[in-house]
């Protein structure tokens, strides 16, 4: 049967929305494609496939997510935390993919940054795809547990879709974030992170008052971090706020590394003061090992709020100064 027609395809992440960079990447084919007309004597057209990093994102997190479902249910915060992670993420990846396929980004980017969303979001997603990769191989991978094993492998593996599309936007295309993909608000999103780790992690706390207090001392701040986010993200709602948004996380910085500090001395003390390590204490299902994670990711978010403070004082790395 004789050829009638050639396609040249190209493969590239919907993030990229803009008009100029889609024309050089056509325009790169254009030789290719008058070459296979020389020499197959036929007419040829280039097609740009967009979406084929994302529909990846979306089948290996849907993948992995019914195999974790098969595998069976548990009360675990953690396998509750790994399945939230593998719906939420392939719905933002949907949303943005659809969004971008009928160009409803050109009516957004009036009122908010497209361009740092989607890749903030990349960033935000391979945060939590990762994550829960590592935790859920420490949980559920055993020498025995095959199942455990192919389900961890499909976790690693749409981590690592997420850490190709961040590549490709920080490195390849060089995109740099106003606010979400760049340092101010990922240490937001690294804050709200380590903070689901912390409350995913809580065990061991009641009938202790001052234990409880350590518990409140993480909730407070954690609602307000999205809404700075968001707040930051959508530019014309920033700009209508009646209070000055800048000096508002400043005092909020402040009053979050007050309350972790507290934790962070807390926490130690009343949790572990004749609670010794057990000499039989695997990392998968030993509770004193979950109760130190607590205290450890305590002190980890507490060194980010007080980068984040610092760096608001300074004014440097993006921050706006107060």
């Amino acid at each position: 049967m004789p050829v009638k027609g050639t396609v040249v395809k190209d493969v590239a992440v919907p993030s990229d929305s803009n008009i100029w960079k889609e024309y050089q990447r056509l325009e790169k084919y254009q030789g290719l494609k008058e070459q296979l007309e020389s020499m197959e004597k036929v007419k040829g057209k280039v097609v740009p496939m967009i979406g084929g990093l994302h529909m990846a994102q979306i089948t290996l997190s849907l993948v992995t997510f019914v195999l974790a479902l098969f595998r069976g249910g548990s009360s675990h915060t953690y396998w509750i935390y790994a399945m939230f992670t593998w719906t939420f993420c392939p719905l933002m990846t949907l949303m943005i993919t659809i969004i971008e396929m009928f160009k409803l980004d050109i009516i957004l980017k009036l009122c908010m940054d497209w361009d740092d969303f989607t890749t903030g979001m990349a960033m935000s997603s391979t945060l939590m795809t990762v994550s829960v990769a590592i935790t859920y191989a420490n949980f559920y991978a055993c020498l025995k547990c095959l199942y455990g094993w192919i389900v961890s492998v499909f976790a690693f593996l749409c981590g690592f879709v997420y850490i190709l599309e961040v590549v490709k936007d920080k490195f390849l295309d060089k995109k740099k974030g106003r606010y979400l993909a760049a340092l101010p608000g990922f240490l937001k999103v690294m804050e709200a992170f380590v903070s689901c780790i912390i409350f995913i992690s809580l065990t061991g706390y009641r009938d202790k008052p001052v234990l409880i207090l350590c518990i409140i001392a993480y909730v407070i701040p954690f609602p307000i971090l999205p809404v700075i986010i968001a707040t930051n993200i959508l530019k014309k709602l920033k700009n209508c706020l009646p209070f000055n948004l800048d000096r508002f996380v400043f005092i909020f910085l402040v009053i979050s590394v007050v309350l972790y500090i507290f934790a962070a001395i807390m926490w130690p003390i009343f949790m572990f003061r004749n609670n010794p390590r057990p000499s039989d204490c695997p990392p998968s299902f030993c509770i004193w090992a979950i109760q130190f994670m607590v205290a450890f990711m305590t002190y980890v978010n507490l060194i980010l709020f007080t980068l984040d403070l610092i760096f608001t004082l300074l004014g440097i790395c993006g921050f706006t100064r107060t």
